[in-house]
């Protein structure tokens, strides 16, 4: 298992950053709504779904094996 994907920027997959973008996104709509005193239940949610989708993402990133599409290798024919 390779966990620097999970932390790492550069090995996160599209749905990892993605993840992360809308985490962030979605904390600082909720720090503007918190500082005009709405609250807002749902964002609860919304954080739940993005680390949801995070997971998917790290699953799938473990998953995938790097040596797959490492062409560096050479072949025996």
């Amino acid at each position: 298992m390779e966990w620097f994907k999970i932390y790492n920027p550069k090995a996160m997959n599209s749905f990892q950053f993605i993840a992360v973008t809308g985490i962030i996104m979605s904390a600082l709509a909720h720090l503007l709504l918190h500082l005009w005193g709405k609250e807002i239940a749902s964002f609860n949610y919304l954080y739940l779904c993005w680390s949801v989708l995070f997971v998917f993402g790290s699953i799938q990133n473990l998953r995938h094996n790097p040596e797959e599409d490492d062409h560096h290798h050479h072949h025996h024919h």
